[in-house]
């Protein structure tokens, strides 16, 4: 993935202050498209420092991911590893395939930004956000109820999540 093609490109739709048409293309060339997208829209910006996206909708339909307008401001790759999880729950809350259980909706999407094995395209998060996103995820695996189902299902995936905290330089 050339990510100085996306970010010229990125730039160019920002100073025209075309951010909805900019996260489009992010999407599209991410491969993270879905048929359960129904599109975006803005959302209060929490600071110049906080970034927020989340996916909008009611369980088995369409959902709207709702971003800020200084979402662009933010690294490239943080960007792209957020939108990754917004558009995975697009997948998770669409029809025929609705993941029911919150936690194991977050779950799954934090993993899935730590790992990359749905969208192997996106970019490899920096060590410091790979810990945060590993952590998060952490949380939401407990908040599935001890010896659960849940946990029992993911058990793997939280050793292997603890496994990649645990490899981070402190």
């Amino acid at each position: 993935m050339n990510l100085e093609y996306i970010k010229s490109h990125l730039e160019a739709y920002r100073a025209n202050d075309q951010i909805l048409d900019a996260a489009a293309f992010l999407i599209r060339n991410f491969g993270l498209d879905h048929e359960n997208f129904g599109g975006f829209g803005f959302r209060e910006e929490l600071s110049s420092k906080s970034l927020l996206l989340t996916a909008e909708g009611r369980l088995g339909e369409q959902q709207k991911v709702m971003i800020p307008k200084n979402l662009f401001d933010f690294d490239l790759v943080l960007v792209a590893n957020m939108m990754a999880h917004e558009m995975l729950h697009v997948r998770q809350k669409a029809p025929g395939n609705v993941v029911e259980d919150k936690n194991e909706r977050e779950f799954q999407a934090y993993y899935e930004m730590m790992f990359h094995e749905i969208f192997p395209q996106i970019p490899e998060a920096s060590d410091f956000h790979k810990k945060q996103f590993g952590e998060k995820a952490l949380e939401y695996y407990r908040r599935m109820g001890e010896n659960s189902v849940l946990q029992k299902k993911y058990a793997e995936s939280k050793l292997k999540t603890e496994n990649l905290i645990n490899s981070l330089p402190k």
